[in-house]
């Protein structure tokens, strides 16, 4: 919880070139992380990319009763999902481990710095801060799905109809 905070503060920097008399704004704004990725585009970037990886951040809970992405049949090299909650239920408090229990659970998978790592939650907020914890760890090409699992609530108050992972028809099934 103490880097939460932080997280929202940082959230763009301006990008500078050293010349020979100092530093020289470029005009470009950089992100704290690679950027967010439309649900079909991250199913196609882990079907062809065997070190791309899912890192569902989602709760114990949602992932038992909303349900979870299915990452087999795409005919391509996709390795399986990773689980591991940015905040824990019920409290739903940060998890201050997170970091580094993801760190080593990636190092034993075989995932470093350069591989792309795809974070879902229910609606793209929680795995945008953790796509952004992990760049500051120094993991590189960190991407937040837009519009998460189930989405923004529809004009009735339902998810899973107007965007993110089950709306674009992407496999899943019930925890």
């Amino acid at each position: 919880m103490l880097f939460a905070p932080a997280i929202a503060i940082i959230v763009k920097f301006r990008t500078y070139n050293r010349t020979a008399h100092g530093f020289a704004d470029t005009g470009k704004v950089r992100v704290d992380y690679a950027g967010d990725i439309s649900p079909r585009d991250a199913w196609a970037l882990l079907s062809e990319n065997p070190k791309a990886v899912l890192i569902d951040v989602r709760t114990t809970a949602e992932w038992a009763y909303v349900g979870v992405p299915v990452l087999s049949g795409s005919g391509g090299p996709m390795r399986k999902g990773l689980h591991q909650e940015w905040q824990t239920f019920p409290t739903m408090q940060v998890d201050p481990n997170f970091v580094a229990v993801l760190s080593q659970t990636l190092a034993q998978e075989g995932l470093g710095a350069e591989d792309p790592l795809l974070f879902l939650c229910r609606s793209g907020v929680r795995s945008l801060h953790a796509a952004r914890a992990m760049t500051m760890k120094g993991y590189n090409r960190c991407w937040n799905i837009a519009g998460g699992f189930e989405g923004d609530p529809d004009h009735e108050g339902h998810r899973g109809t107007v965007n993110g992972w089950k709306a674009d028809g992407l496999p899943w099934r019930q925890g």
